[in-house]
């Protein structure tokens, strides 16, 4: 069983899909903790609900970014996690922390990478007039929303949709990719080569 740290901000939708498909019988990975930047976000909640344990590390009670993740690492190493999975965590991470968990640290994107990186992700999409959209699942790399890609998936960009409306379609989405991505790296099916992954077939 891959034991897993999730990193959250918010309200945890995502999260939610990883505890969902982590409760089967059959899945080869286990949440051991889930870890917030922020007290009181619906996602402890939900992690509580799912008897997973979490960790406040509140970022405005340190001096600096260094501090602040000296102390998640602190939280995550006791945990005993051995893949860093980030839902909606709102934090800009260091090149240090993130060589630190390289290849073993990832990241869900509500676009199809490397298209339209960054914040206001579907008013980017709908300003350029693209057809497609979705997600992309990746391993974070110290470059901001780069890194191998392990899965994407695309929706249709409709004539009809605002921001919200795309957001919504695309997160419907993304809750089929990060349980996708994080099965094929528990079951060892993901090799990094270069800055790109290669999807080895399933053992027989």
């Amino acid at each position: 069983m891959l034991k897993v740290a999730v990193l959250v901000s918010g309200r945890g939708s995502n999260l939610q899909a990883l505890i969902d498909v982590c409760a089967q019988a059959d899945f080869p990975a286990e949440i051991v903790t889930v870890i917030s930047n922020i007290p009181d976000v619906f996602a402890l909640e939900r992690a509580a609900q799912a008897d997973i344990a979490t960790t406040v590390v509140n970022h405005k009670e340190f001096a600096d970014r260094e501090a602040f993740e000296t102390a998640l690492q602190a939280a995550i190493v006791q945990s005993g996690a051995e893949l860093i999975c980030l839902a909606g965590f709102m934090r800009i991470l260091t090149a240090g922390f993130v060589n630190r968990w390289r290849d073993r640290l990832v990241n869900i994107h509500p676009s199809l990478l490397p298209a339209f990186k960054g914040l206001h992700v579907h008013e980017q999409a709908l300003e350029a007039g693209v057809k497609v959209s979705g997600c992309t699942v990746h391993f974070v790399v110290p470059d901001m929303d780069s890194g191998p890609i392990i899965v994407q998936e695309s929706v249709p960009v409709l004539p009809s949709d605002d921001a919200d409306a795309l957001a919504a379609r695309i997160l419907e989405s993304e809750h089929r990719c990060y349980p996708q991505a994080l099965r094929l790296i528990a079951e060892g099916r993901v090799e990094v080569v270069g800055e790109r992954t290669a999807i080895k077939e399933p053992a027989k």
